[in-house]
């Protein structure tokens, strides 16, 4: 009577052990849910996404809003076109808002930054964002400050520097 009840016993506590590593596998992923609720779809064209892949977090103010569905080739511009999965609770975003990819931390993962616009219209389904800015990329600000250097520019140089101070600040923000 006593090895049933031990038996059933490890069996809880295998049980256990697989549902926590089910739940820290999505904890992990960043998956908050499942599902994917309601959500809209919004587009948005970069000239270059750096690191970005599907799945990314979507921010406006360091809150995770959404996802990103998807990344694909524009045929006609050969620029990188994104679509947005926005939950519906944030359905008030003004339509003339604008897109950055950004970095949390110096070298982390990279997500897309909201920052609301002023009109009165709001985004819906199948709206596009038309204001982006790609990844900085590291590699082509370190070109940039070489060859500014060589060539003894100061404009040049304050330029490079100044792109650089400017993509470690917004990396100083919280990671979504």
């Amino acid at each position: 009577m006593q090895s049933k009840a031990l038996e059933i016993l490890v069996g809880l506590f295998v049980c256990l052990g697989v549902a926590a590593i089910f739940v820290l596998t999505f904890r992990v992923a960043s998956l908050d849910s499942v599902g994917n609720g309601d959500t809209y779809a919004v587009t948005a064209s970069f000239g270059n996404i750096g690191g970005l892949k599907a799945g990314s977090a979507v921010t406006m103010a360091g809150v995770k809003i959404g996802r990103v569905r998807s990344i694909e080739i524009d045929p006609d511009t050969f620029e990188a076109r994104v679509t947005l999965d926005i939950s519906e609770r944030f359905n008030r975003i003004p339509e003339d808002s604008s897109a950055k990819i950004l970095t949390a931390g110096l070298l982390g993962e990279q997500y897309i930054g909201l920052e609301p616009g002023g009109m009165d219209e709001h985004l819906s389904d199948g709206s596009e964002l038309m204001l982006t800015q790609g990844a900085l990329v590291l590699e082509n600000l370190i070109g940039q400050f070489l060859a500014g250097q060589g060539e003894g520019e100061d404009d040049k140089l304050a330029d490079a520097i100044g792109k650089l101070a400017d993509s470690l600040a917004a990396s100083k923000g919280d990671k979504p």
